[in-house]
């Protein structure tokens, strides 16, 4: 393990204004979203579908890394180039999603444990050899009657503990990911209050696995009313309990924080950002406030792409206007409804 090489991968990867894009999605989740538009989902379709995304011109002025799912890592664009090279010649780092997904855990309804150590070691070996330098493993926490318990929270951070571990020792950068579900009619009190013990229980199971925090990346849900509450905290109080959970749990040694969207709009996951930035400015969070969406950067171009290939130069620039929109709240100057394409 170099530490100063995943530390300077880091860094690079919450450069500021850029962000980072989900494109990681497994065969079930993108199965999902083409049927939402029509197209059927085959390997060339996937393929023609990322690549767009890829080659949007000026993609690189927002986003610093791209999570790949296995096959994309593997797959070559329609000219033959490898997409990892399409990536790394516009300055652009290659990442993979690694997890196998979650699981029932045993012995506790309605809660979840993520999957995919076994084997881990010898599929990253290979995944840096592919061009990879930054992994991801999501692991998912819900907020529910008498859930999360203790139990739940410890295994996913176990899991993700060891998983770092794993990753620096192949020479990747750890993505850690402990997200906290929006499903549910929690008040943002709750929300917050799940958060901060799951991460407090994820630095601690970090930290004995010898992970160096210097050389990862956290990816946090933000502080959230739950989707279906009554009377949802507003973007303001979103931005100030978000840094207050944050800035009580996380170590000044993560270089950065690159938030998902998870299950937000577009807009409610650009204006949330935004106030965490701006809160994040005001009291001197010791980290880069970034983002890693997916939805919140795909939805827009796989709407306008529709799957035919006349619409790729609409799609691009729904895609460049999502980025746009990212990287200007990524540094707390978002104008509310300012996404304009082109």
């Amino acid at each position: 393990m170099d530490i100063h090489q995943l530390a300077s991968v880091a860094q690079q990867l919450v450069a500021p204004a850029k962000g980072i894009l989900a494109a990681d999605e497994s065969g079930p989740t993108i199965q999902k979203r083409f049927d939402s538009i029509g197209v059927d989902s085959t390997e060339d379709s996937r393929r023609d579908y990322r690549e767009m995304l890829f080659r949007t011109d000026g993609a690189s002025d927002y986003i610093s890394g791209v999570i790949l799912y296995d096959e994309t890592l593997r797959q070559k664009a329609a000219d033959g180039t490898p997409l990892v090279d399409v990536l790394r010649d516009q300055g652009i780092i290659p990442g993979i999603k690694v997890d196998n997904s979650t699981r029932p855990l045993a012995g506790a309804p309605g809660e979840l444990i993520t999957e995919g150590l076994d084997g881990l070691r010898d599929r990253l070996a290979e995944y840096f050899k592919l061009g990879a330098r930054f992994a991801k493993w999501r692991a998912v926490i819900t907020i529910g009657e008498g859930i999360p318990s203790d139990r739940c929270i410890s295994a996913n951070a176990h899991a993700l503990a060891r998983y770092a571990a794993l990753c620096q020792e192949a020479g990747l950068v750890p993505m850690v990911e402990p997200e906290v579900l929006i499903d549910g009619d929690h008040d943002i009190a709750k929300c917050f209050e799940v958060t901060e013990a799951t991460l407090r229980e994820t630095y601690v199971q970090l930290a004995a696995q010898l992970v160096v925090l210097e050389g990862t990346l956290l990816k946090p849900s933000m502080v959230l009313s739950g989707k279906s509450a009554a009377n949802r905290a507003d973007s303001a109080e979103v931005g100030e309990r978000s840094i207050e959970c944050y800035m009580a749990t996380v170590p000044a040694a993560v270089p950065g924080l690159v938030f998902l969207s998870g299950g937000q709009g577009d807009e409610e996951a650009t204006e949330n950002l935004n106030a965490i930035n701006r809160q994040g400015a005001k009291v001197g969070a010791p980290w880069e406030l970034s983002f890693s969406f997916g939805r919140g950067l795909q939805a827009a171009p796989l709407i306008a792409w529709g799957g035919d290939a006349a619409n790729i130069d609409s799609a691009k620039d729904a895609f460049a206007a999502r980025a746009r929109a990212s990287s200007m709240a990524r540094q707390g100057k978002y104008a509310s409804g300012a996404v304009v394409a082109g």
